[in-house]
């Protein structure tokens, strides 16, 4: 495969749909967009697993966090989706592809899943959405994620994803609602080459 060195460009404006779900962008001068974003990132099962670098506790903070994931988008240096029903358009979560490094074909995803639609298999299928996206799209030759150690359900996620386990990165993010300690995390990884999960 001939990697694409191409700029992302403006990402500020991409959808994706499948997998029962649609993909679109936060939209910061949405009021519902804003509530739902500050419920997903304070929400306890959240903050047990993670810790924001920048603090967001109300409606503002929150509304600034989703302007500057909209910059982002704009420069093509990452890009956060809003997950929703792909029927009814509810809010289920977000998902994101950071840290997009062209030259290399790298990139890094994360996601969470707001309480109320846990357990539906929300986020393994946003999960498999917008690899499919990054590696056709974007041209990705690699997709990373990482998450606590001891995360189990989103270890399981990652694996059922294709995203193989590489190891475990010592005191490599923020305990638990702290910035003066460090946790492990696992490491995960998908190639475009690997054999799509669930392919024989």
């Amino acid at each position: 495969m001939t990697a694409d060195l191409r700029d992302p460009g403006n990402l500020a404006t991409v959808r994706t749909s499948g997998h029962g779900l649609l993909l679109r962008p936060w939209e910061p001068e949405s009021d519902a967009d804003v509530r739902a974003w500050l419920r997903g990132i304070t929400d306890p099962e959240f903050r047990r697993w993670n810790t924001p670098l920048v603090p967001v506790t109300d409606l503002t903070g929150a509304r600034d966090s989703l302007r500057a994931r909209a910059a982002r988008a704009r420069e093509g240096s990452s890009v956060s989706f809003l997950i929703a029903d792909a029927e009814s358009a509810t809010t289920l979560g977000r998902i994101s592809v950071n840290d997009i490094r062209p030259l290399l074909g790298v990139a890094r995803t994360g996601y969470w899943v707001l309480p109320e639609a846990r357990g539906r298999g929300v986020a393994t299928r946003a999960l498999k959405l917008v690899a499919g996206w990054a590696f056709g799209e974007l041209r990705l030759h690699r997709l990373e994620l990482d998450h606590a150690a001891g995360h189990g359900a989103s270890c399981r996620v990652a694996e059922r994803c294709g995203f193989r386990y590489e190891g475990t990165m010592r005191g490599a993010i923020f305990e638990a609602e702290r910035r003066d300690a460090f946790r492990d995390a696992h490491l995960h990884a998908r190639l475009v080459t690997d054999t799509e999960p669930g392919t024989p």
